[in-house]
């Protein structure tokens, strides 16, 4: 199993940790630390050893920092997470704060006290980040103090022998045959850019970034196919890369002869001083790189420069298009057998949250072609539905029962494209509350899928499109509506988000999610997800302007047993009865004679 079901969170010991680290701030004349979840690359998963805001607080979500001053203690979670959050942690000792009420800067200027001091560990910070905070709390002289790299807080307190030790996953290529390019045209694509620009050289700190550019694959972390890296690509030359050496397999190192010098991971820093000394003009993206980075070539001593991996890595050509179609396939066929078998199963009263998560998995393995799954699975039955990144484990697993709903969020790496996918399922006869703010969500979900929109759209341009079935009935979510993702990397992917906030522009080729949701806290949570691809702009019929459309590339049944009908329009009604009928096109060929009978019932029309 890829997934394991361990307990992973422990509120017990959060009020002792805490006063350790207060201990450690009375020490140091400190009046509070912040503590991030990330690590030395800024990335969203990070391996099990640097999950410090979980061991202090508890909590294991994928995004949250918290604030420790020496009388209180708070800890931001954005709307996924504010009910996940006050489950895993002690809420007598740390407060949980949405950030959409407010966050760790406004916290610390309305707790902390004029010119107090407030320390961070460089390497866990974006400079950017840094800034920000400067700025919001200027008005009260708060002092910042960064803590030498090698004396982060958490790490001093976390010195048991149960903390997870360094990651050595190999580091494989990754084909060209796969990837669409090779490395060598990729990284000379970024010196190309150098030049008009007139930088020297570029340092690269994102991992997927490095994954892409050097076409090498690892499992550094857990569901993501990358590895712990830096990376120095020079305008002349041949590029640099800063990694444990013995992770590299001979083929990995074969791949990489011909375009970068390696290096030992930890010699990266030393590196960056020489080059420093020697005069070069660094370009570096202050949103991805830390601050210790930053602060290792000169605040002030280098160009501005957004991760030149980023927009070519979002934008998928046409060899990584047909491996997502492929993959999708494969995976969609995967998904549906383990539909027909819940459907069989479920109501019995035998399948619980594990069981069916587990089941899900297998059905993954037997394409043969799994090479991880691409997040931990979300299984939420009943009321653990509601809990919009639920994760699943011995103490909160709990029973399938009829007359509730069943949220299931999935996804899988193969080598040729990667994918995320959420049903919700009834388990027995929906009561008809349910089916209606189930068939609100899924007009928003078609909104989405059947949009067109001109050139220069921005992700929070779409995302009311979604939501709008729902606010016209007085309901919401808190998330956004989808968000990038990579072909055989990481399954949330810049730059474009669906979501209020994200203002980057939508271009052909972009894999992005379409999920909407809403969530009945205490009793259920519905979800409609597919990935779908950004076309290119075409004049619709009787138009006169070019539009770009979406492609969907999920394929799987939506249960028509949650769906009321005569609240979808004809067109929706329409744009489903031909989904369904692609799916059983497409997936009936792959499927033995009775799972192939179920999804025939499954994709019947309206």
């Amino acid at each position: 199993m890829f997934q394991v079901f361990d307990v992973a969170s422990d509120s017990s010991q959060v009020a002792e940790r805490v006063a350790s680290l207060r201990n450690e701030l009375a020490a140091r004349n400190i009046d509070a630390y912040i503590v991030p979840r990330t690590d030395a690359h800024q990335g969203e998963y990070i391996p099990a050893r640097d999950e410090r805001l979980a061991w202090l607080t508890g909590f294991t979500g994928s995004a949250g920092s918290a604030v420790v001053s020496m009388k209180k203690a708070a800890l931001f979670v954005d709307g996924r997470y504010t009910v996940q959050a006050r489950n895993e942690t002690d809420t007598n000792v740390i407060d949980v704060v949405p950030m959409a009420d407010k966050k760790a800067e406004d916290w610390l200027a309305h707790e902390l006290k004029y010119g107090a001091r407030v320390a961070f560990d460089p390497k866990l910070f974006t400079l950017a980040q840094i800034q920000r905070l400067k700025r919001r709390l200027a008005d009260k002289e708060i002092r910042f103090k960064a803590i030498l790299p090698s004396s982060n807080l958490i790490d001093r307190l976390w010195n048991d022998p149960d903390r997870p030790p360094p990651p050595t996953g190999a580091i494989v290529p990754h084909p060209a045959s796969l990837a669409g390019q090779t490395a060598k045209e990729k990284i000379a694509a970024i010196q190309s850019r150098l030049k008009e620009r007139e930088i020297d050289a570029a340092i690269l700190t994102s991992r997927e970034s490095i994954a892409w550019a050097f076409n090498l694959r690892g499992c550094d972390v857990s569901h993501t196919p990358v590895f712990s890296a830096f990376a120095i690509v020079h305008q002349k030359g041949r590029a640099e890369l800063f990694v444990e050496l013995s992770n590299l397999t001979s083929d990995a190192q074969k791949a990489l002869k011909p375009v970068a010098d390696t290096s030992p991971y930890n010699q990266f820093r030393h590196r960056l001083g020489e080059l420093k000394k020697q005069g070069i003009k660094f370009g570096l993206d202050p949103t991805t790189a830390s601050y210790a980075i930053a602060s290792r070539i000169g605040i002030n001593r280098f160009i501005r420069l957004p991760d030149p991996c980023i927009a070519p890595r979002a934008i998928k050509n046409a060899t990584q298009i047909a491996g997502s179609r492929a993959a999708h396939q494969r995976d969609g066929a995967a998904v549906t057998r383990f539909l027909a078998w819940l459907d069989e199963n479920a109501a019995t009263g035998k399948v619980d949250e594990i069981a069916a998560a587990t089941a899900l998995e297998d059905f993954r393995r037997e394409t043969g072609e799994l090479k991880e799954i691409s997040f931990d699975t979300i299984a939420g039955s009943g009321p653990n539905g509601a809990i919009v990144h639920y994760r699943v484990n011995s103490k909160t697993n709990r029973k399938l029962k009829r007359g509730e709903l069943f949220l299931v969020d999935s996804g899988a790496q193969y080598q040729d494209g990667t994918t995320d996918i959420t049903r919700t399922i009834a388990i027995g006869k929906p009561a008809g509350e349910m089916r209606r703010h189930f068939t609100l969500v899924l007009k928003g979900h078609i909104a989405i899928a059947t949009a067109h929109f001109p050139k220069g759209t921005r992700g929070r341009d779409l995302d009311p499109l979604a939501r709008n079935a729902l606010w016209q009935a007085g309901l919401d979510y808190d998330h956004g509506t989808g968000h990038g993702v990579g072909s055989y990397l990481s399954v949330h992917e810049g730059p474009v988000s669906i979501s209020r906030a994200n203002g980057e522009v939508v271009k052909p080729g972009m894999i992005l999610s379409n999920e909407p949701g809403y969530y009945r806290e205490g009793h259920y949570g519905i979800r409609i997800e597919n990935l779908v691809l950004v076309n290119d702009p075409e004049v619709p019929k009787g138009g006169d302007r070019p539009m770009m459309s979406f492609e969907t590339l999920t394929l799987a049944p939506i249960d028509r047993r949650l769906i009321d009908a005569e609240l979808l329009t004809r067109p929706e009604r329409d744009w489903l009865d031909a989904y369904h009928a692609r799916v059983l096109k497409t997936l009936g060929p792959q499927l033995d004679k009775p799972t192939r009978s179920w999804l025939k019932a499954a994709c019947a029309p309206l």
